[in-house]
């Protein structure tokens, strides 16, 4: 039984992603519940804003102690995927520590403003479940001014002055760094292979 939920950590995006699951199919439940959160079959971390913030308000919920010891699959998307990191130059912020790496604001650059917000063309960087169905250079939709390096962890990376990693995977954790809940099907097509996994 799929059992999603979505994490509302103050992010915007939190509805949006729940109509993405509905139009797949699946109503996800939405909580901030340690105790909910744990027994899902498929957590997803959204966010928008400030790691700082976000981080900030995972700890006084509880859920920054929880998240790291999920088995189940979780995805991270947007701030949600960067918090999944061990740390954030935005605020100087700690955070999850499950997979290595610390976020870098993107350098100003002309005709490069920050923060990159668009569509821009996936690249992926080598075989995963979460790319079935999805094309190289298939657009997916990006509002980000943070962007992770590309590692071992990467899925897929993305270019917008520098190469970042656009998907990644670490064991159990997975996350996008753009807004699949606002990337037409390359979007739907992510979300439905997550929803996959564990299955």
């Amino acid at each position: 039984m799929t059992d999603v939920v979505i994490i509302d950590n103050g992010g915007g995006n939190v509805a949006s992603v729940g109509y993405a699951l509905d139009r797949l199919g699946v109503t996800a439940a939405v909580s901030t519940d340690a105790t909910r959160v744990a027994r899902a079959s498929h957590v997803i971390l959204p966010g928008v804003g400030a790691a700082d913030g976000a981080m900030e308000r995972l700890r006084a919920t509880g859920l920054a102690r929880l998240i790291p010891t999920l088995r189940q699959p979780v995805l991270g998307i947007c701030l949600g995927m960067q918090l999944l990191f061990e740390s954030s130059a935005e605020g100087d912020a700690a955070c999850l520590g499950i997979i290595p790496g610390r976020g870098e604001r993107f350098a100003a650059a002309a005709g490069l403003p920050v923060p990159h917000m668009g569509w821009n063309r996936l690249v992926p960087a080598g075989p995963s479940p979460l790319l079935d169905g999805i094309s190289a250079g298939d657009y997916v939709y990006f509002v980000h001014s943070y962007a992770l390096p590309v590692g071992p962890h990467t899925v897929a990376t993305c270019t917008y002055g520098a190469t970042f990693s656009a998907i990644v995977s670490h064991g159990n954790f997975h996350g996008a760094q753009f807004h699949p809940e606002r990337s037409a099907a390359p979007g739907a097509r992510l979300l439905a292979n997550f929803l996959a996994l564990g299955h």
